[in-house]
């Protein structure tokens, strides 16, 4: 009988790490999100186990043009909340797309990670990017296409 093989945190380094770019111009913002915690989580390698870290490096460019679909640009809000009394702010997703807030994207993606400190972990991975400007091009970069 032979056992799983499972991986260790002491076996996985930054080399075994990939590096992703993937653009996010007029990409449904779930699908992106989805295929981008996939990455985060190395569940797209047959190294993958659920409580090490296995996953690869991500960068998002555009993230800001992302489209979302249906009608939660002006129907989907997003609540701020200081403490105090009364300052309860609210903004719909489109008008902090269009500010170029990166809170829609980033929070879509954190929500579809695991909800503990390697979720976190994994989250700083994620390298988002209102153009399509970076400092990531000494990296051995792979162009990840999204449908």
């Amino acid at each position: 009988m032979q056992n799983t093989w499972m991986a260790k945190k002491e076996e996985i380094t930054d080399e075994d790490r990939d590096w992703y770019v993937i653009d996010g111009e007029n990409k449904p913002l779930g699908r992106l999100a989805s295929e981008i915690a996939t990455l985060l989580q190395g569940k797209h390698k047959p190294i993958y186990t659920p409580h090490v870290d296995t996953g690869d490096f991500v960068v998002l460019l555009n993230s800001t043009k992302v489209r979302l679909t249906g009608n939660k640009a002006e129907q989907k809000m997003h609540y701020s909340h200081s403490g105090y009394l009364g300052n309860l702010k609210s903004k719909s997703y489109g008008e902090l797309l269009e500010d170029g807030s990166l809170v829609p994207v980033k929070g879509a993606i954190r929500r579809m990670m695991p909800k503990n400190k390697l979720g976190k972990k994994m989250l700083k991975k994620l390298e988002l990017y209102e153009g399509t400007d970076h400092p990531h091009e000494d990296e051995d970069l792979v162009e990840y296409e999204i449908d």
